[in-house]
């Protein structure tokens, strides 16, 4: 026989079964959840946008190392 985990969820420390939860506070989970894949998403372009920023900057200093 196999056992089943019930489903859960981990906010701020604390763990929920989502199976207790009401249905109010399930529609809350998921907009958390789509709020932190956005802030993700947004982190990702920070990091891009930073990595482009510094390859500038020393493209620039290199430019005007030369003159």
């Amino acid at each position: 026989m196999t056992k089943t985990k019930a489903a859960t969820i981990t906010i701020d420390d604390q763990t929920y079964a989502l199976a207790d939860l009401s249905e109010a506070a399930r529609a809350h989970i998921a907009n958390i959840q789509f709020v932190d894949q956005q802030i993700q998403q947004l982190n990702n372009e920070w990091a891009v946008c930073d990595t482009a920023r510094m390859a500038y900057t020393s493209a620039f200093s290199r430019e005007l190392a030369k003159a």
